[in-house]
């Protein structure tokens, strides 16, 4: 018995639609605050909320920590697009990330200390899932960097 066009695009509509409302639950692992550590010193550098919107992941700094002598609330002067000359706190710096397999990935994240932008993949720790790793590169894997941000409760 040969299924109809209207039946076949009827499952693949269901398909995708369930698909789609499964979406946020899966980010909602990755939804929430977490704290960025600098990979040189070790040291908590901000907070980044992780937000999804539209199926999306982005990440907006909502927290600074700041060593004494340092500028309490930098703006972004090495930055080259939008954000050029905007307050470092409560700038996004990621954005546009979407579901890849097991992790989020073809966004692009904002190093805010250069003004540089990376492409950006990022996926919970396995054995950690107050751990998340992301990657920042140019394009080229062995020319990338990767942090583990851990989250706020």
């Amino acid at each position: 018995m040969k299924t109809s066009l209207t039946t076949r695009l009827l499952r693949t509509v269901t398909v995708a639609g369930a698909l789609l409302l499964s979406l946020p639950a899966w980010a909602a692992d990755y939804v929430g605050t977490w704290k960025t550590i600098d990979d040189e010193s070790g040291k908590p550098r901000s907070k980044v909320k992780i937000y999804e919107q539209n199926g999306q992941l982005f990440g907006q700094i909502v927290h600074l920590y700041r060593d004494p002598g340092e500028e309490p609330d930098p703006v972004c002067d090495e930055c080259t697009d939008s954000r050029k000359d905007q307050k470092v706190n409560g700038m996004v710096i990621i954005t546009g990330m979407s579901p890849v397999k097991e992790y989020w990935g073809n966004g692009q994240i904002l190093d805010p200390g250069n003004g540089k932008i990376y492409n950006c993949t990022m996926w919970l720790e396995e054995s950690d899932p107050n751990t998340l790793n992301v990657r920042g590169d140019i394009g080229l894997s062995f020319l990338s960097r990767t942090q583990q941000w851990k989250r706020v409760e």
